[in-house]
């Protein structure tokens, strides 16, 4: 009887386990709840299908930024090749850009030098600007191989005074150009006149130098020696008095201009 009854538990279930109409049709709650899920009431539906329409507004302004873009890199190429296609305005040189400089000081004249080409400067590198203008404007004379009086103030003072005097400033800059006596200025206005071909024309009329890549043997192009007469002491014997003089022939330095390259 036990197993009779065992076997019909066993059936039962087994017949709960393989029943069609409790596998294919679910129960009314579950059915429910899966079918409220499809209402367009529920409040989870409401907030997918808003994050989708967010999606959707996102990718159509990020369309309308990109349309933007594209049509600025059009106009950008259009305004481009039509700046190519047009003429082309030729620049020419202005006229005397030098000249200018002398022009507005046409009362400055370094007198006894309109045979020559005077050049104020100074060889200590205390300032580099400085420095390297004056070695500029020297090196653009040496290159037309023209006879040039590079007066160095650093080491003769009076032509400082001179050139404060000529010019009637108590500190000029340097370097500061005189061409036949005229004042043309400094190396910004070399520069420029050796760039647009003014001075070479100013040039023609001086003799060219035979050597011109030859240092002075005599001073080694620091147109400067010692004083002969005092050996660059400053001070000589007078033989009548017995007493020791300021020599009158040389500088504050004891120095002499080189008798071979600056005679």
């Amino acid at each position: 009887m036990s197993e009779f009854e065992n076997s019909n538990a066993k059936s039962s279930s087994g017949a709960i386990f393989f029943n069609r109409s409790f596998t294919m049709h679910p129960n009314t709650a579950e059915s429910d709840a899966s079918k409220a899920g499809l209402l367009p009431n529920n409040p989870s539906s409401l907030n997918r299908a808003a994050s989708i329409s967010k999606l959707h507004n996102s990718i159509d302004s990020v369309k309308g930024k990109v349309k933007r873009l594209c049509s600025l890199f059009e106009s950008a190429k259009s305004s481009s090749t039509s700046n190519e296609h047009s003429p082309k305005a030729v620049l020419k040189p202005s006229k005397s850009i030098a000249f200018s400089s002398g022009f507005n000081h046409p009362l400055i004249r370094l007198p006894g030098t309109e045979d020559r080409i005077v050049v104020y400067f100074t060889s200590l590198r205390g300032i580099r600007r400085t420095y390297e203008d004056c070695y500029a404007v020297r090196l653009i004379f040496r290159g037309f191989r023209v006879w040039v009086d590079e007066r160095d103030i650093s080491m003769d003072s009076a032509y400082k005074k001179e050139l404060q005097s000529v010019l009637r400033k108590n500190n000029p800059s340097l370097p500061q150009v005189f061409i036949k006596g005229k004042y043309f200025g400094g190396a910004d206005v070399i520069k420029s006149m050796f760039e647009v071909g003014e001075l070479a024309k100013i040039l023609d009329d001086f003799p060219r130098k035979k050597h011109p890549g030859l240092v002075c043997d005599c001073c080694g192009d620091a147109r400067f020696v010692p004083c002969g007469n005092c050996s660059g002491s400053r001070k000589v014997f007078d033989e009548d008095e017995g007493l020791l003089k300021r020599c009158l022939e040389c500088n504050e330095n004891g120095l002499i201009r080189c008798p071979n390259c600056c005679s």
